[in-house]
């Protein structure tokens, strides 16, 4: 049978268990209709639940529609369980957003269709309650296509007379679909079923799931207009919840992919899915294997956590929605805190997005929460399972930092028989990035199994900011280079030097203290609108021009610090007496505009934070020592990057690691430009050294460290470390060119490669000619044949210069490397590039860089210096003819050659 998975959405209220079990009554899975107020709705499991008369966890159930076998999610409403949401979001193929026909689309509605969006899920709507007195469906309807999509179609119209004008409404979502259309009338059911999953068509059905009217006409859509996936044989899982079931058995709640799952098979190294169960309400079946579609509960995994991929699936990114308050535990007097510590984390694993902290200094526990529903749940939840009555104090807002500017951080860590060195390039990113993690260091300078380990250190953790130990986000954090010791070097010790590295680059940087944000709209009467934008001002948030809308009511969009709108909701219904509204979404983190105020408030102190430090530690005459933050750069055995060359080196990399952990967890995807995209190319290198000098002060030259160990080939403790003032003088100098880089970086030379390659390949080398002519330096150009199909790496002599052709599966940036490595440390050695990444390699290789810009400049300045020489030499150059014949003779010539000018 074919799988489909379904989830249902809405805003608290809306009547979505309702419908589930209009549903599930109506496809024969109950027999009986249950009600939220009866509390005896079929998906409504927990006590609490029945109870609140709320939706806490998501629940599933299975029924056939047609030829499909339907799982249907419930998920909850309510805005303070949103995390649990937006996991299921993970494992649908089609959504159900149903809408309260009474109010119209809500604040939550806005923030579910935006995440509807981000996780591009097909989506049905069900506006539901249309059964209430002042429910209008063409106000609706209008109110649908203003405030979520224009194509929002009403389907009710399906089968009435207007069915010319349904199919006319349903042909403008899609530009193909309206020629089709045009020219023949006729729109098929494949088509609509294909226009819906791409997101450009979403179906609108209206009725009263309590009344059951317009429920059996919606199945009918939804079995219609849905398209059955197709999975890959490859075996592929996702995890999208972890539970436990009344005898405390761990439950890893996952959508089967692709392949098929069956039972006692291994899902990690030591683990293995001991049981399958397909739940449906409170109760399960046992299943021998689990087919492509299906959403199961697996026992026997003790180390799962939601967004886990297995197989072909990948890592999850991180929810959008999180808490942004954070509240402290308070315990009872006879209640061990550290028990219940560990208890408290098991609840974790079941809701992450809790976040339990443990407050080593003060001996305390905090949790992030959404807010106080989720708070009282939270209450019951815990003395149901552990039997603990616990309170919760003042929430205080979750802040996070950033930085202001690219900085290079360096931690080092040697003590005693043991070494590790890391230098870290920590830039600014995109707002809502979080921290995305990177390499551009070479594995002839550090192996790539090290720099596997720095990548993890830096996303096994939050890293806390040095401002008020808050997490740092919307930063790109780059591995530049590294050492380890051949004998003394183990994993914790690139584990200290990568924590450190963050600190010490952190302590140096601009730091910046963010805060969250809501996005609100807030429908007000005309006559009280000055006074709402006076409210907003003094909240420190922005709103767009007010918009008239209907009884004498206006409506004011646009942001504000949740600090300031925690309580602004109860103004508004005062002063308002009622008639106002205002609803609030998370938007994101922005910079908090009373910093200094709060960061004195919070009175962090980043030196006394032990656990965190931000210095390294040395080793000489046999003992380690540490060495404050500030003196690191004086200490550290590899040379640091120029600070003129701090910029974006983001290379496109299969090693390169997009990290998952999130500001307000609004990852792009890790974006990542091309490498000869001109990412990181440093073109005017006094203007760069003018940028830094006037953000970080006069550029600092590092004395030679006292401690710092000199090359000996005779040395038994591996002490490689170069010493600068012992330098051997450089022999010869080499000037090695990326060909195809220098020739879509000038202009004249792209137009010419354009039209043809070889021409513009042939100019490039005359150039490149006439410049070795004057220079004498050996020069050497590079151009890529790795695309060539048996390729072997070829030179040939033209007039004075190299031109190499490399061999098949070697490009130009690797044949570079591979020969700065082996005559860097010996030669002068200049590259010619503007890739930013081969610039970071190249100096750690030793070699110096110039880019296509500086090198176009230097060929101009040598053009110019021939031109001068060769004018002064004819100046000064004797005439033998003029010198030897008479002076009549001579002065004859001459008015010759005037007349003739």
């Amino acid at each position: 049978m074919e799988k489909l998975v379904v989830g249902i959405l809405a805003h608290v209220d809306a009547g979505k268990t309702t419908l589930s079990e209009g549903i599930l009554y109506l496809t024969g899975k109950i027999r009986k209709l249950g009600r939220v107020d009866h509390k005896d709705a079929y998906l409504d499991t927990y006590n609490l639940e029945r109870e609140r008369g709320i939706t806490i966890f998501s629940k599933q159930a299975e029924f056939e529609l047609g030829n499909r076998g339907i799982t249907l999610l419930d998920t909850p409403g309510h805005v303070d369980f949103s995390a649990e949401m937006e996991r299921t979001l993970q494992v649908l193929d089609y959504a159900i957003l149903v809408i309260n026909g009474a109010d119209g689309v809500q604040g939550h509605t806005m923030t579910l269709w935006r995440l509807l969006a981000r996780y591009q899920i097909p989506t049905f709507l069900f506006i539901n309650k249309m059964d209430q007195d002042g429910t209008d469906k063409e106000k609706l309807l209008a109110e649908l296509k203003k405030r979520l999509s224009d194509n929002c179609v009403d389907f009710t119209w399906e089968k009435s007379d207007l069915q010319s004008q349904f199919l006319e409404d349903i042909s403008v979502c899609d530009e193909e679909l309206l020629e089709k259309y045009l020219e023949t009338e006729k729109i098929s059911t494949s088509d609509i079923q294909k226009v819906i999953k791409e997101r450009k068509l979403f179906p609108c059905f209206f009725g009263s799931a309590l009344k059951m009217t317009g429920v059996e006409e919606f199945l009918h859509g939804l079995e219609k207009y849905c398209e059955t996936p197709t999975y890959p044989s490859e075996f592929g899982a996702k995890v999208f919840k972890i539970a436990r079931d009344d005898q405390g058995n761990r439950l890893s709640y996952m959508k089967i992919t692709g392949g098929t799952l069956k039972v006692k098979e291994l899902l990690t190294d030591t683990e293995k899915a001991d049981q399958i169960r397909i739940y449906s309400g409170a109760k399960f079946e046992l299943a021998k294997e689990a087919p492509a579609g299906t959403i199961c509960a697996v026992t026997g995994l003790s180390q799962t956590h939601p967004g886990q991929g297995f197989g072909i699936e990948r890592e999850s990114e991180m929810p959008v929605l999180e808490p942004v308050l954070n509240y402290r535990i308070l315990l009872p007097e006879d209640c061990d805190v550290h028990q219940m510590l560990k208890k408290l984390k098991e609840l974790e694993e079941e809701e992450p997005e809790l976040h339990i902290v443990w407050n080593e200094q003060l001996g305390e526990i905090h949790a992030m929460l959404m807010g106080e529903v989720q708070i009282e749940i939270l209450k019951h939840l815990i003395w149901e399972r552990f039997h603990v009555a616990v309170e919760f104090g003042t929430g205080n807002i979750v802040y996070k930092e950033t930085i202001a500017e690219p900085v290079e951080g360096v931690g080092h860590f040697e003590p005693l028989r043991h070494y590790a060195e890391v230098h870290l390039l920590l830039e600014p990113g995109e707002p809502g990035s979080g921290l995305q993690f990177f390499t551009a260091c070479s594995e002839d300078v550090l192996d790539r199994n090290w720099q596997r380990l720095i990548l993890t250190h830096l996303e096994e953790r939050e890293h806390p900011g040095v401002l008020t130990g808050s997490p740092i986000t919307d930063m790109q954090i780059t591995l530049i280079t590294g050492r380890a010791h051949l004998k003394h070097t183990e994993g914790g010790d690139f584990r200290q030097a990568t924590y450190r590295a963050v600190r010490q680059g952190l302590k140096k940087a601009k730091s910046v203290l963010l805060e969250p944000y809501y996005e609100f709209r807030l429908e007000i009467p005309g006559d009280m609108i000055g006074r709402a934008m006076t409210d907003i001002q003094k909240m420190n948030g922005t709103f767009q021009q007010p918009e008239a809308d209907e009884d004498d009511m206006m409506v004011l969009k646009g942001s504000a610090p949740v600090s300031m709108m925690r309580d602004y909701q109860t103004q508004v219904t005062s002063y308002t007496k009622g008639r106002g509204r205002l609803f609030c979404s998370l938007k994101g983190y922005a910079p908090c505009q009373n910093q200094d105020e709060i960061v004195a408030e919070i009175g962090y102190d980043s030196e006394r934070d032990l656990d965190n430090p931000t210095g390294s530690v040395f080793c000489a005459h046999g003992a380690g020592f540490v060495v404050p933050w500030y003196e690191v750069e004086d200490y550290m055995h590899l040379e640091g990057v120029d600070e003129s060359e701090l910029g974006s080196t983001i290379p496109d990399s299969e090693e390169s690691i997009a990290g998952n952990r999130n500001s307000n967890n609004q990852t792009d995807s890790g974006y990542r430009p091309p490498r000869n995209a001109g990412v990181g190319s440093y073109e005017d290198e006094e203007e760069l050294k003018a940028i830094f000098e006037r953000t970080f002060g006069p550029v600092k030259r590092y004395k030679e460290p006292q401690f710092k160990r000199t090359f000996s080939s005779k040395s038994d403790s591996g002490s490689y470390y170069r010493n600068s003032s012992s330098a051997k003088k450089k022999e010869k100098e080499y000037l090695l060119v990326d060909g195809y880089n220098i020739i879509y970086a000038w202009e004249d030379l792209k137009e010419l490669a354009d039209a043809n390659l070889h021409a513009a390949q042939t100019k490039l080398m005359d150039i490149l000619s006439n410049y070795q002519g004057f220079k004498k330096c050996t020069l050497i150009l590079v151009f890529d044949a790795y695309k060539i199909e048996g390729h072997a790496e070829e030179v040939i002599t033209y007039h004075n210069i190299h031109v190499v052709y490399t061999k098949e599966a070697e490009t130009a940036d690797q044949y570079i490397e591979k020969t700065v490595h082996k005559i860097g440390r010996e030669n002068q050695v200049t590259v010619a590039t503007s890739d930013g990444l081969e610039q970071i390699i190249i100096m750690g290789q030793g070699a110096h860089r110039m880019s296509a810009r500086g090198l176009r400049d230097e060929i101009k300045a040598t053009e110019n210096q021939i031109r001068q020489q060769w004018h002064e030499k004819r100046q000064s150059s004797k005439n033998y003819l003029i010198d030897n014949i008479s002076d009549e003779m001579a002065q004859y010539m001459k008015e010759k050659r005037l007349e003739k000018q």
